[in-house]
């Protein structure tokens, strides 16, 4: 517990501290007297950064098993480069407000205007801007990462069950019967598949010949044979296994290695017996399994309980609204599950929308003071004797090109941050890893978060102006 609480502290606590140092550098690199060391050794830091992101994207590149503590320490490394990489960069916002405010001469004159007004807190500006940069970077890196992983993990999905069945389960032995009953008077019209395990310390083992591995076994009777085919007139005999696969075997009988001692020994000495088998094919591929007559276990000595309780799609189709209430009836003692199909993760809209805010605020920071107080606004006050439109116009320059210079360097920062972590962060720990997907990049997304931020920074701007001007 210690060691996790450790890790959750740790790996975003040091990159965290990384990027508030890099507006601190942003804000320190105003200075004229520093200003060429603090580039050097930024443009040094942001390049350890990027080597040691690009050494670790190498390093994970290939699909490979990569066991959990060596994917922690490279995952936290890629980190820390990401976190100097940004730290790196702090020193550079100054210097690309300079730059602007020497290209703003050949533009109209509210932009030149605004570059001028950049200049005139520096240091508020520089860390109003950096402190965006930072924000937009996170944000634009999380988005690509999530898509690597959602691409992830729509690749490694499987399904529980068929499209559309509820599956009851997870529910201790002496509770079966409560949960059963509680499903039944939940939808006391549907017909309900048990699918039964033994209460007791034996086992059984189907020995399926031909290669052909199938599991879970499923135990029941003519509901659960029909869930599993998905054919009302499936061959049902209560001496007869039921192979359920899409595969072209040809398996006429299913030896049971069964022992009821439970005690672990000899496996080619335990009791066997053979039952005749037949060939049926599933409703759904992914769905593959061998069905035994519950009578041929109990026969062999073993008390069957609902391990558990399947509604077929094909008889009844559960609403949101009927899962609600029996996941409500049933509280803890068993886990309620519909199987929907993959479902991506939507947790990186709210993610995007408050970081976007955050941006947003950062960005209006450097914009913050009232109008009256710079000397363009001034300016315009004397010259054009306080024009609304015009004071517009220079509020929304001025936060739209400062905002613009931390989302889109931003944005920048976080693509290459973002496609090189996702490598490490899409490792798997299997021993037979599946080959990873073609990752997609949400560059609309991405677009629209670097191009609406600094027009939204300028709209608002442009509204809030005249009100901080009447009042001064």
């Amino acid at each position: 517990m210690i060691v996790t609480i450790v890790v959750f502290i740790v790996v975003p606590g040091i990159p965290a501290a990384l990027m508030c140092g890099s507006v601190f550098l942003a804000a320190r690199s105003t200075s004229p007297l520093v200003r060429p060391g603090y580039l050097l050794w930024g443009a040094i830091l942001a390049a350890i950064g990027y080597a040691v992101m690009a050494n670790i994207a190498s390093a994970t590149y290939e699909d490979q098993h990569h066991d959990d503590f060596g994917s922690l320490g490279t995952v936290l490394l890629g980190f820390l480069g990401a976190g100097f990489f940004l730290l790196g960069l702090g020193p550079f916002i100054p210097w690309l407000l300079r730059m602007f405010e020497r290209l703003a001469v050949r533009l109209p004159v509210p932009f030149r205007l605004a570059a001028r007004d950049t200049g005139e807190r520096p240091v508020l500006t520089a860390a109003a801007v950096a402190m965006t940069m930072m924000i937009t970077a996170v944000t634009v890196a999380a988005l690509i990462v999530s898509a690597a992983r959602t691409a992830m993990d729509e690749l490694e999905y499987q399904p529980r069950a068929r499209p559309g069945a509820l599956v009851v389960d997870e529910f201790k032995n002496d509770q079966a019967a409560i949960v059963q009953a509680a499903v039944q008077r939940e939808m006391p019209t549907v017909s309900i598949a048990a699918c039964s395990g033994e209460n007791n310390a034996g086992y059984f083992i189907p020995d399926v010949t031909g290669g052909l591995l199938l599991d879970p076994v499923h135990v029941g009777d003519l509901a659960l044979l029909r869930y599993l085919t998905g054919d009302p007139s499936a061959p049902f005999r209560e001496d007869t296994a039921v192979v359920v696969t899409a595969e072209d075997v040809a398996i006429s009988s299913v030896p049971i290695v069964h022992n009821l001692s439970g005690d672990h020994g000899d496996y080619d000495a335990y009791p066997r017996k053979t039952i005749p088998a037949v060939i049926a094919r599933p409703a759904d591929p992914q769905v593959e399994a061998i069905f035994i007559p519950s009578k041929v276990i109990q026969d062999l000595g073993f008390h069957l309980v609902p391990r558990q309780l399947i509604v077929d799609p094909g008889v009844h189709r559960i609403s949101p609204l009927e899962q609600e209430r029996l996941e409500e009836r049933l509280g803890r003692t068993a886990t309620v599950y519909v199987e929907r199909g993959f479902q991506p993760a939507t947790g990186w809209q709210a993610f995007v929308a408050v970081m976007a805010v955050l941006a947003l605020g950062s960005a209006l920071l450097a914009t913050g003071w009232t109008s009256a107080e710079s000397r363009s606004t001034r300016v315009l006050l004397r010259v054009r004797g306080g024009s609304s439109a015009a004071l517009r116009w220079l509020a929304a320059c001025r936060a739209g090109v400062s905002t613009a210079c931390g989302t889109i360097l931003g944005a920048a920062a976080g693509c290459a941050i973002g496609l090189l972590l996702r490598w490490p962060l899409t490792t798997s720990a299997d021993w037979d890893p599946i080959k990873r997907p073609p990752f997609p990049v949400p560059w609309p997304v991405i677009a629209a978060l670097a191009i609406g931020l600094p027009l939204l920074a300028a709209v608002i701007a442009a509204l809030l102006t005249p009100r901080r001007t009447a009042e001064t």
